[in-house]
């Protein structure tokens, strides 16, 4: 008997994804384990592998289709000695579990069809767009061309509207309306009026290029606007003398270079905020409704710029790591972060975070809250500036961190202990060797 593959959930969070290229094609013969696509989240892309063996009969959704729902069927595997044309053709032929969705929210505000009142060849409904089966893709398409999706039939599974026909249409096409018997036949069918952020994007005047937003940077929009809107921040800054650090940077480069360990002063940072995060237990929590969860450990979620976004992968255990550990373990993660290669667990987590713009020159800044987290450390450039040293004015390098803290769950006086704490162990840096 065949059997179906479904888009699978990567993450705990997933809900849709893109499949971006399929490594079998059908004919093939899989076996258990064998990686059949490649999957793209909104924070990775990752490999999906074969639970079963059999001849892939069939591949229902095309490699680059976007929006795919966890759950829905993708292939299908015939079983050894089952004909593959007969799995192929009754695969194609059944339907989906469920009624196509609707699509997602941002979208549509129109209710999901009942299963039982979608017909067995979907006609082009002469209702609003919002209630025709489209995928995310053509719907873009047909607002930027002007295309009413009601005048479009479907190709694609249950009669949803693909790119394919979209690239087919006529620009400025109208679903038809049944008229009167004695309406005007001259009477031309009205033309669908651009989409409005079609327009709006128009009315500017200024040549310009439109940017799909990637599923990543939807999520970084969601995410830090509820944080910014939910989470009530309190910012904290103190300077930080580096010299001492910068010396024993050194020292200890030039004790590791056998190793082929180089220490960034990024890598003696996280160790620092995950030492004062265990001396200060206070601020190592997590906001949890009417309870608050203090984590024993320090994970530290570090910023990395990738592609089209920002990815937190997390060095666990900062505060029990030896440097050297941590900074192999920030190169290897920050490498397969822009490969996009993170497994789930080693970017979703993390009891803090550290933020650090000092390479960009940016001498002072203040970081949003990863929710659910408590607490970023956001780090300016180290320059030379006039200090106060020995009781006398000096030149030393000296930078600027600023820690945001929610306010629900740290107060004021433990986030200043942090910080305290934190400038403390930069400056005496032999302590993050103890």
């Amino acid at each position: 008997m065949s059997k179906t593959i479904q888009m699978p959930a990567l993450s705990p969070t997933m809900e849709e994804g893109t499949l971006a290229k399929w490594l079998v094609k059908e004919g093939d013969t899989v076996s258990s384990g064998d990686l059949l696509a490649e999957i793209e989240t909104d924070k990775a892309t990752m490999e999906f592998e074969a639970v079963d063996e059999g001849v892939v009969a069939k591949i229902l959704v095309a490699e680059g289709s976007e929006g795919v729902k966890v759950g829905t069927v993708i292939a299908i595997i015939a079983e050894e000695g089952e004909d593959v044309a007969a799995a192929a053709a009754g695969g194609g032929a059944a339907p989906a579990p469920k009624a196509d969705p609707v699509p997602a929210k941002a979208e549509s505000t129109a209710p999901a069809p009942k299963a039982d009142s979608v017909p067995a060849k979907p006609a082009a409904p002469a209702a609003s767009d919002d209630r025709v089966k489209a995928s995310p893709l053509a719907r873009r398409l047909a607002a930027a061309k002007g295309i009413d999706l009601a005048s479009i039939t479907g190709t694609g599974t249950n009669g949803r509207i693909v790119k394919a026909d979209i690239d087919g249409a006529q620009p400025g096409a109208a679903a038809p309306a049944a008229a009167p018997a004695a309406a005007p036949a001259a009477a031309p069918a009205p033309v669908a009026a651009p989409a409005p952020v079609a327009a709006a994007a128009q009315d500017f005047g200024i040549p310009h290029d439109v940017v799909k937003l990637s599923g990543m940077r939807k999520t970084i929009a969601r995410r830090l606007t509820e944080s910014k809107q939910q989470v009530p921040h309190i910012y904290l800054t103190v300077d930080v003398q580096l010299d001492k650090l910068l010396k024993l940077r050194g020292e200890l480069n030039a004790g590791l270079a056998s190793r082929k360990v180089k220490l960034s002063v990024n890598d003696l940072l996280i160790k620092a905020l995950g030492v004062a995060l265990i001396e200060v237990p206070e601020c190592n929590v997590q906001f949890a409704g009417d309870q608050m969860l203090q984590f024993k450990r320090a994970d530290i979620s570090v910023a990395v710029s990738i592609p089209g976004g920002l990815i937190t992968p997390i060095v666990t255990d900062a505060a029990g790591k030896g440097v050297a550990a941590i900074s192999s373990a920030m190169k290897d993660l920050a490498s397969r972060a822009k490969d996009g290669k993170l497994k789930p667990e080693e970017y979703q987590g993390g009891t803090a975070s550290l933020s650090n713009m000092g390479m960009f020159g940016i001498k002072q800044f203040e970081a949003v809250i990863n929710p659910p987290q408590a607490m970023i450390m956001a780090i300016g450039a180290g320059d030379k500036r006039p200090y106060i040293v020995d009781d006398s004015v000096q030149i030393a390098t000296v930078m600027s961190a600023t820690g945001s803290f929610d306010h629900r769950a740290i107060d004021g006086a433990d986030g200043a202990r942090l910080m305290k704490a934190f400038k403390e162990l930069v400056e005496n840096p032999i302590g993050l060797l103890a």
